[in-house]
């Protein structure tokens, strides 16, 4: 059985890989500062607290190569579409 063609990397795709790892790091970061809160220890620094954030970096990071390879299609199926004759398929 052929192997499928290789997929290669779309415009966006870093970028989301990029905002899921920073959205993992985030979270991780999040259960990290809420774990005191249930184990009844001392909570941590503010700067801990500040780490939590990078889950919404990593989200806005992900979303603008999700609209960055939404675009690119977009823009592949327009150059596609007028590369097509206007009138259509011939009835010759």
């Amino acid at each position: 059985m052929p192997e499928p063609p290789a997929r290669t990397a779309g415009p966006g795709d870093r970028l989301v890989r990029i905002g899921a790892l920073v959205f993992i790091a985030g979270a991780v970061a999040t259960l990290v500062t809420v774990a005191p809160l249930f184990l009844g220890t001392d909570p941590f620094p503010t700067v801990a607290y500040a780490l939590s954030m990078l889950m919404a970096v990593g989200f806005v990071i992900a979303g603008a190569g999700l609209f960055r390879s939404i675009a690119a299609q977009r823009r592949q199926a327009r150059s596609a579409s007028t590369a097509v004759s206007p009138d259509g398929p011939s009835a010759t």
